[in-house]
């Protein structure tokens, strides 16, 4: 591969993220350029094995069947297969430059296939009943650790770090992310038969999962009857922020502003569904584009020692 190639490989990746990371891509901008273009073939790598899990043409076993290709290719191209995948590519010479063991890759693949479990369940029930897979927090953790924390895992080693420290705070800042991704997507999550929230929680407050189905949302589903739920999830996410502000001294200067741009849009998503009374049933919760670039410029300016 020449170094035209590889240059339009991520220009590809580029693209992907711009048009698809609607919280990721305004942080990456505070990256210098090499960084930035190695986040965004981690983003592509990772979007394109959402879209093979969640893909409604392909039979479970064929999403399994190529999600493993799809690490497989990644396996192959780092041993040295010549292949002419364009996230292929980027993402191998990513792995090479910053030295990212190949397992974590392999991970977020495994991750990603947890999710094939919903599809599994619903065709074996008939009452259309929300799947809940995750039964305490513990069970959710390991689901958390495998879709995002193995991402910041990725992610510090782009960003550079020396002190292993920032190994375990890198974990929990990608719980941190994942949690307020599940707060903010209860609605839209149980649509699909999709409940993250494990069932002890729904237990401690007196809810069910088979509230949040369409059905209810159509008759009399009142919002403020979740608050409690919602606003407990929502405390756990913030103990798992404070890994954050420890992780962001740990990393190389250059990256701290990305770093803090990425951790202030979510913990900022997370205070304005707050400001909402956690009321995540009717129109999404989002920081808008102004917002977003507000942060940014606050990261490129912000000088964190």
């Amino acid at each position: 591969m020449n170094r035209r190639q590889l240059s339009m490989a991520y220009v590809v990746c580029r693209g992907v993220a711009r048009s698809q990371a609607k919280n990721f891509y305004y942080a990456f901008l505070a990256l210098p350029r090499h960084k930035r273009n190695s986040l965004c073939a981690v983003y592509a790598y990772m979007r394109h094995a959402d879209d093979i899990s969640d893909a409604p043409g392909l039979s479970l076993d064929q999403r399994r069947a190529q999600l493993q290709a799809w690490s497989d290719s990644l396996r192959h191209a780092v041993e040295g297969e010549a292949g002419d995948d364009p996230v292929i590519m980027a993402l191998a010479d990513t792995q090479s430059r910053f030295k990212i063991p190949l397992e974590l890759f392999e991970q977020l693949i495994a991750g990603t296939a947890m999710d094939l479990q919903f599809a599994a369940a619903a065709q074996a029930e008939s009452a259309g009943a929300p799947v809940v897979p995750y039964r305490t927090f513990d069970d959710l953790y390991r689901y958390c650790y495998h879709v995002a924390s193995v991402v910041g895992l990725v992610c510090i080693h782009i960003f550079g770090y020396k002190d292993p420290a920032a190994e375990s705070l890198a974990e929990q800042t990608g719980v941190a992310f994942q949690l307020t991704n599940i707060i903010r997507d209860v609605k839209e999550d149980a649509a699909m038969g999709r409940v993250y929230i494990p069932e002890e929680d729904f237990a401690r407050f007196q809810r069910t999962p088979a509230e949040l189905t369409s059905a209810n949302f159509k008759n009399g589903f009142s919002p403020s009857t979740f608050i409690p739920l919602l606003e407990f999830e929502a405390q756990r996410a913030r103990q798992f922020y404070q890994a954050a502000e420890k992780l962001l001294p740990l990393i190389e200067d250059d990256s701290r502003p990305c770093l803090w741009a990425l951790v202030e849009i979510y913990r900022r998503l997370l205070d304005k569904i707050a400001a909402r009374n956690y009321n995540v049933f009717q129109e999404k919760v989002r920081l808008t584009v102004p917002e977003k670039l507000s942060v940014l410029s606050q990261g490129l300016l912000k000088v964190i020692f």
